[in-house]
């Protein structure tokens, strides 16, 4: 009988779970930061999501539609797209709306952000699993660096429950950049836990929320528990002996886009490392990278924190590269060799 050799790419371990299963996992997991964001910063926070969401698809779409010559055979190439459709550019528009403040006299924002991140961050490098930063947070540093609004945070709808001034939403710097700026922490770490009384983007304010959809990836598999968990905790620890204070811990973890970040950014397959090891070491030295350059800056960095990581993924797989399947390693393999 005649034997054929298939040589194809990894994953040569296949399950019944597809991308497409992966992705829609994140997105149910979103769903509780959206409904809180738009709860927090009402309907100017639905309108962001809205279109960021719409034109990163949309984006996607015409991408595909022309790299694939639609007009040689139409039919065809739109059942290619929604066969290969994935909700990655879904995802990558919701995390690019959470990520922006509820801002909408910047309503463009949100449209060019989206553009931007589907089309040079993810499409120009080949699509799903080809880009070498995080599309979202690509996004939006595009956003960050061009306009000034990315900064204008307005008040949450629901003023603060524990601290001074109680009751009134306040328009203007984080809870965060309050206290690296010396202003200490005005907020209590009751109400930064849930969000009242803080001015932030609209996914980072109710951290409940994201800590329930932590939850849910875990328990689905789709991240690992330990990695989010020592990036916060890292981050917490370095920033309070950076100050040479432990209150500092739980406005550091507690405050500005950590733990939105830890658990929906850094945790992305394509841009962390193969190994476990790897990654243990990818993710403290990303804890140790922002809460020195937070420290060093006043502002919050951990979208810039993840992407300056992101470039350095292939050199850590480089030093510490993925044993193949069924490897012996060589003295294993030598001991087997004398028993015999």
């Amino acid at each position: 009988m005649n034997q054929s050799l298939i040589i194809s790419t990894a994953p040569h371990v296949k399950t019944r779970r597809t991308t497409k299963h992966i992705m829609l996992d994140v997105l149910i997991a979103l769903l509780p930061a959206t409904i809180a964001g738009i709860v927090f910063f009402g309907w100017q926070a639905a309108v962001i999501i809205f279109l960021a969401v719409f034109f990163a698809a949309l984006t996607e779409f015409v991408y595909f539609i022309i790299q694939n010559s639609i007009w040689r055979n139409p039919k065809e190439v739109l059942t290619r797209f929604v066969k290969q459709f994935d909700y990655t550019s879904l995802i990558t528009g919701l995390l690019l709306a959470l990520v922006m403040p509820a801002n909408i006299d910047a309503w463009y924002m949100p449209i060019l952000g989206s553009i931007f991140a589907v089309a040079v961050v993810k499409m120009l490098f080949g699509g799903t699993g080809k880009n070498i930063i995080n599309p979202a947070l690509g996004g939006r540093l595009f956003l960050f660096i061009s306009f000034a609004a990315m900064a204008a945070y307005p008040a949450a709808n629901f003023g603060a429950i524990f601290a001074v001034g109680a009751g009134t939403p306040v328009t203007g710097a984080t809870p965060l950049m309050n206290a690296l700026q010396g202003g200490g922490g005005a907020l209590n770490p009751v109400d930064l836990l849930i969000g009242t009384g803080v001015a932030g983007c609209i996914g980072e304010t109710c951290k409940i929320a994201l800590l329930l959809g932590g939850i849910y990836l875990c328990v689905r598999g789709v991240i690992k528990w330990y990695l989010p968990l020592i990036y916060i905790v890292t981050t917490g620890l370095f920033a309070a002996l950076l100050d040479l204070d432990i209150n500092m811990f739980l406005p550091s973890v507690l405050s500005g886009g950590l733990i939105l970040g830890a658990i929906f950014m850094a945790t992305d397959y394509t841009t962390t490392p193969k190994s476990k090891l790897g990654n243990i070491i990818y993710f403290v030295l990303l804890g140790l990278l922002t809460a020195g350059l937070r420290k060093a800056t006043g502002i919050e960095v951990v979208s810039f924190c993840i992407v300056l990581m992101n470039f350095l993924v292939f050199l850590i797989d480089l030093l510490l590269p993925v044993l193949p399947f069924g490897y012996v390693r060589k003295k294993k393999e030598k001991k087997q060799k004398e028993d015999k």
